[in-house]
């Protein structure tokens, strides 16, 4: 229970239904198409469509997706892999020679085909009730009429939006060449129209035709073709969720390609230690949860791929694999051979979970990788494309190597945590590859802690990176101190750390809410 002479956010609390997500706009278009009959797919997908409005750095319908969804009157999880491939003229031989042009922001060789798209049509055809025309509705709207730019959303542009080099993504996302300033209107018609077809016909519209000839043209000295984008209108799969256990619970996450194996795999090495009885904010707690992290990064590192192209898509998931790690943890020193993270850390991202009346749940993750994704912006609808390609490897041999139609390792993830077999709460951490981090220190906080939600993601987090551990100001002084002392290298983090959303189902039907405020998002039940 908070301490209510602080500022801070008590969880929110309802019966019928609940949005949480990184901005209000979208929660209240979630929640109203809810009350106007729609169930948590529809409502879902109108929030995170319209979040690539609200947040164009972080998200757009040039990106990929990930979601979880549990059905109403039943337990079961399904996952959804919408993740874009590269083109099929892709030859790593090609892109060694070029240097590390996949992860060089405004390069088309790092972008990959949008995924999203065909998976909010999986999703709607699936699972929906309204038709996706209903559930893109409201970006359309706000595309037209405009979405006043948020406090957090101005000040990612203001330190991103200027990476933006050609005169396409200028005009497009820029204001007379300056980032937008907070409370000025962001309008994008093209999309607007781009989603009206999308309404009307379905995905082709947007993987064929003029859409696609358009999308092609912003990646323009790449390798990819109009094949490659009506190929991408397949991009979807329905697949098994992973799941692992953490104290009473079990976790749900996506498989590979995502990382979620590693958030399965760091909850099952702090499984090994009494975390319950260490101090929350304090030295011993954080010190195990660092070399945690280190293990279960450095074997994502190794295993994780598109799972078409891994020996054993279940290897980070081997029985006992978390105690023979977690016996390596020194509590006293730090581990000085890891190898170290080798993917740069990114942090754009939005997540959102809905909880409908009828208790289906969905848990759904949507992104454009870097801030503003590639950089490179299709000159008629302006469309943003994703630079997911950097998630790829140029190492020769390894699983993640670049490849033809290669479906690149991916840091987002959406989760739920099962209670008995019950769904008792989808939840999802922002934050790039901070994300399988942020999946077990959430789930500890709650379960080791007996935090609420809204508690559980207030608290602050640090991550292991290769330059040293970076940390957010609320971390105790006394805690960072003897840090160092046990050999840490230490260091401010350049801004909040990921976002997290989660609504947690009591067994009497209670929805409690919770929702970052390092975002400038909310939990808006009814």
């Amino acid at each position: 229970m908070r301490n209510f002479e602080y500022p801070g956010r008590s969880p929110v609390l309802s019966l019928n239904g609940m949005c949480a997500t990184s901005h209000p706009l979208a929660a209240q278009a979630a929640v109203e198409i809810l009350k106007a009959g729609g169930n948590a797919v529809d409502a879902g997908i109108a929030a995170a469509v319209l979040l690539g409005l609200c947040e164009p750095q972080s998200t757009g319908i040039g990106g990929d997706c990930f979601a979880l969804v549990k059905p109403a009157g039943s337990n079961e999880v399904h996952a959804l892999n919408s993740s874009g491939r590269a083109p099929a003229a892709t030859d790593p031989e090609q892109l060694r020679s070029l240097g590390p042009v996949i992860e060089v922001y405004n390069n088309p060789h790092a972008v990959t085909i949008p995924g999203a798209i065909s998976g909010f049509a999986a999703l709607s055809e699936r699972f929906g009730k309204l038709g996706l025309a209903q559930s893109l509705a409201p970006a359309i709207h706000y595309a037209e009429e405009g979405v006043p730019v948020a406090g957090r959303v101005s000040r990612d542009w203001r330190l991103e939006g200027l990476h933006l080099k050609s005169d396409t993504a200028r005009a497009y996302f820029l204001n007379q060449g300056k980032p937008m300033a907070h409370g000025e209107l962001f309008r994008a018609p093209g999309q607007a129209e781009v989603l009206r077809r999308i309404a009307q016909e379905g995905p082709s519209a947007f993987y064929e035709g003029e859409v696609a000839e358009d999308m092609l043209k912003a990646v323009e000295g790449g390798c990819h073709s109009l094949e490659d984008f009506a190929v991408g209108a397949k991009a979807a799969c329905w697949v098994d969720p992973v799941t692992g256990p953490y104290r009473s619970r079990t976790i749900a996450e996506s498989p590979p390609n995502t990382q979620g194996a590693a958030a399965v795999l760091m909850a099952a090495i702090l499984q090994e230690f009494d975390i319950a009885g260490m101090d929350p904010l304090g030295a011993e707690r954080t010190h195990i949860e660092i070399e945690a992290q280190k293990l279960a990064y450095d074997a994502r590192d190794r295993f994780v791929a598109d799972p078409d192209h891994m020996a054993d898509p279940a290897r980070l998931l081997r029985p006992g694999l978390g105690a023979e790690l977690a016996a390596l943890i020194d509590p006293g020193r730090v581990q000085e051979h890891v190898a170290s993270v080798t993917e740069a850390v990114h942090r754009d991202t939005v997540y959102l979970c809905v909880v409908d009346r009828d208790g289906m749940a969905l848990s759904l993750i949507y992104s454009i990788f870097h801030s503003f994704g590639s950089g490179l912006v299709s000159p008629k609808f302006g469309i943003l494309m994703q630079n997911r390609g950097a998630g790829l490897s140029l190492v020769p041999g390894h699983p993640n190597e670049a490849g033809p139609g290669k479906r690149p390792m991916h840091t987002i993830i959406p989760g739920m945590m099962l209670h008995d077999g019950r769904v008792e709460m989808p939840f999802g951490v922002m934050g790039g590859q901070y994300q399988a981090a942020g999946h077990a220190r959430l789930l500890s906080n709650i379960l080791d802690f007996g935090m609420d939600p809204q508690e559980a993601i207030d608290a602050p987090r640090f991550f292991s990176t290769s330059k040293g551990v970076e940390w957010e100001e609320a971390m105790p002084e006394a805690t960072r101190a003897a840090l160092v002392a046990k050999g840490h290298r230490l260091f401010a983090a350049p801004k909040p750390i990921g976002g997290a959303q989660a609504i947690r189902i009591t067994p009497e039907g209670v929805l409690i809410g919770g929702s970052d405020p390092r975002k400038d998002g909310c939990a808006i039940g009814y």
